[in-house]
């Protein structure tokens, strides 16, 4: 039965694809993603402190996957509450807060047992708080937010649900010679047209993302999402993933998550040299303006946290309140940190590494009207 828009989506072929997939554009777009993201990869092996980027990037990549589903919140709020989601924060910021804790529930799980469908209910779950499971109800659909027409709609029956999440679990562990970022862009089409859950789908998908690089062994730590490049490219993101259902247009989508790879890789690596030349700069102002002297606590928690409080400083450095209240105002003084009074409470944000997080660089090949 050929595909329509309104019609449960039964038929949706098992992987892997029955078109050549493994065209000379992608084999070509394959080995200059590799190349990137190996070259991000052992630039974090060289950090002496790979948590700066791993706690920072997960809230940023958390923020943005949220934001693709309309899900807000400021870079601000998030922050402030990245260390405990207390009834001020906002509803959004609590939901987009549990996104981080999914995916490191996820990264935990895939290092006891490999990934699965239990993972992705899991992941699921973790982002709602509450017990998620395949769908077993007609109704669902994804509709035009003008008209409210169904523009997609996904395979309906838990049975039939299960069965296609065997065949993407099967393909996501092939032993086939195919590239594991092919073989993840490919998977990620295939989880978001199953569409197993009644919410959040989109999240639960991007965090399995980068649970299959780390799991393939192609990433050290969590530091990749392409949550960023889709927002950048959010049309072309769900223009490439009809187009695969209505056309079977494979490489086309391949090319584009082959090129997310690659720019955001770039774009990280960019990220670790600014971030390294950063602390280098704040590790000679601590030396001049406190009396912390060599010590590296201080160093990492102003990066690991970059909206830190003094009782954090007090926990780590092992220093007096007192101490560590002279330090963070002496580094203030000098427009080192930003002091941010929020009620009773003094926050002490590392401003400059917030500006590198938050600021990607543009990269001249990465035009969207010339790739998509």
């Amino acid at each position: 039965m050929p595909w329509k828009p309104d019609a449960p989506y039964n038929e949706l072929p098992l992987l892997p694809p029955r078109v050549d997939f493994e065209t000379r554009p992608v084999l070509k777009a394959t080995t200059r993603a590799r190349a990137a993201l190996a070259a991000m990869d052992e630039a974090t092996k060289r950090m002496p402190n790979p948590m700066v980027l791993v706690n920072s990037i997960s809230l940023l990549e958390a923020q943005a996957s949220s934001e693709i589903e309309n899900i807000v919140t400021t870079t601000d709020e998030l922050f402030r509450f990245a260390q405990e989601a207390t009834d001020s924060a906002s509803a959004e910021t609590k939901e987009t807060l549990r996104y981080r804790t999914a995916l490191f529930g996820g990264l935990e799980a895939i290092r006891k047992r490999p990934l699965s469908i239990n993972t992705a209910i899991e992941v699921c779950t973790n982002i709602h708080r509450r017990d998620m499971r395949v769908r077993d109800l007609p109704g669902t659909y994804i509709g035009d937010p003008n008209t409210r027409s169904a523009i997609y709609t996904p395979p309906t029956g838990e049975s039939v649900i299960l069965r296609k999440l065997d065949n993407w679990v099967d393909f996501v562990h092939t032993t086939a010679d195919i590239d594991p970022l092919v073989v993840m862009a490919i998977t990620h089409y295939q989880f978001e047209a199953i569409h197993p859950f009644a919410d959040g789908n989109g999240r639960t998908g991007r965090i399995l993302n980068v649970l299959q690089l780390v799991e393939a062994d192609l990433l050290r730590e969590p530091i990749l999402y392409l949550s960023r490049f889709i927002i950048r490219n959010k049309s072309a993101y769900y223009r490439l993933l009809l187009g695969v259902t209505a056309d079977a247009a494979w490489e086309e989508w391949i090319l584009f998550v082959l090129r997310g790879i690659e720019e955001t890789a770039l774009q990280t690596l960019s990220k670790i040299d600014r971030i390294q030349a950063l602390q280098n700069v704040m590790r000679t102002e601590i030396r001049e303006q406190t009396t912390a002297g060599s010590n590296a606590d201080l160093l990492d928690v102003l990066f690991e946290n970059p909206y830190a409080r003094i009782n954090d400083i007090v926990r780590r450095c092992g220093v007096s309140r007192p101490t560590a209240t002279n330090w963070l105002n002496a580094l203030e003084a000098i427009g080192a940190l930003v002091d941010l009074r929020v009620g009773r409470e003094r926050l002490f944000i590392n401003q400059r590494f917030m500006q590198i997080l938050s600021t990607d660089e543009t990269l001249p090949s990465a035009s969207a009207d010339r790739l998509f």
